[in-house]
């Protein structure tokens, strides 16, 4: 079995709830209030930020220059061109560019974010690719089962971000990352394996996490009683 397999299987239940959260739920059936998805799109503009970071660290560490290669490349894309079609449609929702650049990240979008990149600088390749993988493995599944539903991926709002994410072009990026933790996991130890394993549980929980705070609109408690 495929560590990614491994990873797969056991992790359906805490997989599942995210997939199965009301804001992905309601985004598949039209009915997410607008001002929550709204929400989500600046946190996710500031995350993307730094999870673009994570690129430029594995390839400082990669093995082989096609692996340096591709992560340069994705860094190039996510930077140069993932993020200008995010500020393009978040104009849809009324956010600017000048929103986006001055907003500030919730507790959720710092801690989930650090983590990575604490990962990120602090392990291996393997333990990288871990961090960063639950975040484009679990946006290409969910991508794709909201696509799968009738009208979901015309919906005049949230249609985009569904052909987005279930597209063939965002999955080869997916599965690029799978297959490589998959590769650098060939010969890994159990204990290095079950230390990979928590994590992905980790990031995995986070995307939870994220979900469930663009739902309720989190941001500082003690803010919030200012």
């Amino acid at each position: 079995m495929k560590f990614s397999e491994r990873l797969y299987e056991k992790l359906q239940p805490i997989w599942r709830e995210n997939h199965n959260h009301p804001f992905v739920a309601e985004m598949g059936k039209g009915t997410l209030e607008q001002a929550k998805f709204r929400f989500f799109m600046v946190q996710d503009y500031l995350y993307l930020i730094e999870y673009a970071k994570l690129f430029a660290i594995g390839a400082a560490k990669a093995r082989d220059v096609r692996t340096m290669g591709r992560f340069a490349s994705l860094m190039d894309v996510t930077m140069n061109e993932e993020m200008a079609l995010h500020r393009q449609y978040a104009a849809k929702f009324g956010i600017t560019e000048k929103e986006l650049e001055e907003a500030s990240p919730s507790p959720v979008t710092l801690a989930y974010t650090h983590y990575m990149l604490h990962v990120g600088n602090n392990g291996s390749l393997s333990d990288l690719v871990a961090a960063l993988l639950p975040c484009a493995w679990s946006y290409w599944e969910i991508g794709r089962e909201l696509a799968a539903r009738p009208g979901a991926a015309d919906h005049p709002l949230y249609g985009e971000w569904i052909r987005m994410y279930s597209s063939e072009e965002f999955g080869q990026t997916a599965q690029w990352c799978i297959d490589l933790l998959d590769e650098l996991t060939a010969a890994s130890s159990e204990a290095e394996l079950k230390k990979l394993e928590e994590i992905f549980l980790n990031t995995t929980r986070f995307e939870y996490m994220f979900w469930d705070m663009a739902y309720n609109k989190t941001m500082w408690p003690l803010d919030e009683k200012s």
